[in-house]
């Protein structure tokens, strides 16, 4: 292993890794590749989803490995269209049985589908799910404030984790204050943004250019000094070596309160309450 990543407890006391590598639109053909790739850099974090299409290769990768399992960290995410109690339940079973896994550290509702109104019903399956320990902790992905206070005041389990869209131009501070007060971790997913553009702009290339790092190794870093899990996505090995190198340079304060303030609204996914 070449970087000894660190963790945050989640409140449930499970230990998750601040870094990890998604594989969100990568085809199931690469996905092999890609995540051994990845495994043999030195992560232990893989984030799927079952609307990604590649939970096989992802676990056969797993399996490739020789990894003891307990060195891993998995994390899939159940789709809208299978949301409910018996849906989610078989949902589940079916992610499972592709990844070729016994359990998942995470599970994930992947959107909140507010118009659709069950993921507190989907919530109530996740709890299932977790007392069978067949995940070892359940969260969220994408839910709003409120989205998050309705399952919260369900009195059951509190999500571990809010995986939303997050990075310079979208900093969702209305949903990481709320996380935080719940003890819910925030997971940043399009943590660099898609397509790269913001990695040119000032000042994010200026502190690269001080501190001899690429601009995505900045950006990368200013979530982790924020608290914020993070899963970058690449295909490119020497990509993939690269965001993992983060752990050996910090930035200052002014430096965090610079990229601070590229904030603008930029997202570039769907907003929370138009997917369904």
């Amino acid at each position: 292993m070449t970087q000894q990543i660190p963790t945050v407890t989640l409140n449930n006391g499970i230990e998750m890794p601040r870094l990890g590598f998604g594989v969100f639109q990568v085809p199931d053909d690469e996905t092999r590749a890609a995540v051994s790739t990845a495994l043999e850099a030195g992560y232990r974090s893989i984030d799927t989803a079952a609307v990604y299409g590649n939970e096989r290769g992802t676990g056969q990768a797993l399996a490739d490995s020789g990894i003891a399992r307990d060195e891993l960290f998995v994390t899939t995410k159940l789709w809208n269209s299978e949301q409910g109690y018996d849906s989610t339940l078989a949902a589940f079973d079916a992610s499972l049985e592709k990844l070729g896994l016994d359990h998942v550290d995470l599970y994930l509702i992947h959107w909140p589908t507010p118009a659709k109104d069950t993921y507190l019903d989907t919530w109530r399956a996740f709890e299932e799910i977790y007392a069978s320990g067949r995940a070892r902790a359940i969260g969220v992905s994408n839910f709003l404030p409120e989205h998050l206070e309705r399952v919260v005041a369900a009195g059951g389990t509190v999500p571990a984790v809010n995986q939303v869209e997050l990075h310079p131009a979208l900093q969702q501070r209305d949903i990481q204050a709320a996380n935080a007060a719940h003890g819910v971790v925030t997971e940043a997913w399009s943590p660099l943004a898609q397509g790269g553009a913001l990695l040119s702009e000032e000042p994010i290339t200026a502190i690269a250019d001080r501190l001899g790092r690429s601009p995505a190794q900045v950006v990368l870093r200013w979530h982790l000094q924020q608290g914020r899990v993070v899963i970058p996505k690449s295909v490119t090995p020497s990509r993939i070596a690269e965001n993992i190198a983060l752990f050996d340079f910090e930035l200052t304060g002014d430096d965090l309160a610079a990229i601070d303030g590229l904030e603008r609204d930029g997202r570039v996914g769907p907003h929370p309450t138009e997917v369904n």
